[in-house]
């Protein structure tokens, strides 16, 4: 498989549970995640409405004044839940401590109910399982949401399976690893700028994703989203409302031994000559795993002549040290 592209994965073998189907699916991904981390996927069975509600509800809200939405904060400063402002977040700063704020709006939001179970109640579950906040505008915003939302929880095992197979593991290898996940979705909307971006400013800057994988759905406009490859060049990756970009973040990269890559990708500013008429909008789906689950060496990646290279972490505590990092936007001064 190249390693200058992202491949379009066809998932519809492994879903229709044709065993060669799915060893084919697996071998696919299990190339593109070696290779550069990133791969597409269609046929994936999620209804195209229920993207479009998303979309369409997205958009109203985001075209709203900055009055209106900052109504949508949360009270509690860095809360994954709500509205954040332009420039409210430096993703770039998991990586480089100095990096800009990055020029993109965003709204947060979760599972919209759990168990009444000490895991999800107590007083560390309350870090992850956090009450979503819902907008009074646009009526649909909220319905979408869910919607969407719950589409990727059944999508989200389709894909796990297949990265189970894909590094020699049963099927079901990750699930009770999986099965009490918190993920945060996010609505990520990048404004046209009347006078453009300030001078070394981009959309989002260069960062690898905390958690164990991301689904991403994007919009075909100008200024999107770029991976490195594994020479350092910074490629495009096409992104359409049809189909979901997949890539493996941190966690899984540690569990695999560093076999899969947890690539470098950053959104870039629409070129000067382009002449978008709408903000961009990007839906990212942070998959982790449940916070108290082990990521350590799985048995298929290491071996004689290969121990494993990190120590084992705590999915939770890890992803709340690089929330801190990217939640910075504080002015930094160079000493």
């Amino acid at each position: 498989m190249s390693t200058e592209t992202v491949p379009i994965i066809d998932i519809s073998p492994f879903l229709s549970g044709d065993e060669a189907g799915k060893a084919s699916v697996a071998l696919q991904v299990a190339d593109a995640c070696t290779s550069i981390g990133f791969f597409a996927i269609k046929g994936h069975g999620v209804p195209q409405d229920i993207i479009e509600d998303l979309r369409a509800a997205s958009h109203t809200y985001f075209e709203q004044t900055e009055e209106i939405k900052r109504a949508d904060m949360h009270p509690v400063a860095d809360t994954p839940r709500g509205f954040r402002e332009l420039a409210g977040e430096a993703l770039g700063r998991t990586v480089v401590p100095d990096a800009n704020p990055d020029m993109k709006e965003f709204y947060h939001f979760g599972p919209e109910n759990w168990p009444d179970d000490p895991y999800f109640t107590g007083s560390e579950g309350q870090n992850y399982f956090i009450p979503n906040l819902w907008p009074d505008e646009p009526a649909t915003f909220r319905a979408a949401s869910i919607a969407y939302y719950e589409e990727m929880n059944r999508l989200v095992v389709d894909v796990i399976h297949i990265i189970a197979l894909a590094l020699g593991l049963p099927e079901t290898w990750f699930d009770d690893k999986t099965d009490k996940h918190a993920t945060a979705a996010r609505l990520n909307y990048y404004p046209l700028l009347e006078d453009g971006p300030p001078p070394g400013h981009i959309r989002a800057g260069e960062h690898t994703d905390y958690g164990m994988l991301t689904i991403l759905m994007g919009e075909d406009e100008a200024g999107g989203l770029q991976v490195r490859t594994r020479k350092g060049k910074w490629i495009d990756v096409e992104t359409r409302p049809d189909f979901f970009v997949i890539n493996i973040a941190d966690q899984l990269m540690r569990w695999t031994n560093d076999a899969w890559m947890s690539n470098m990708h950053r959104v870039v500013n629409p070129p000067a000559s382009s002449k978008p008429t709408r903000g961009r909008l990007s839906v990212g789906y942070f998959f982790q795993p449940n916070y108290n689950a082990l990521i350590e060496c799985i048995p298929t990646c290491t071996g004689p002549g290969n121990p494993p290279k990190y120590a084992p972490v705590i999915a939770g505590k890890y992803r709340d040290l690089k929330y801190d990092q990217g939640n910075d936007v504080t002015e930094k001064v160079s000493g």
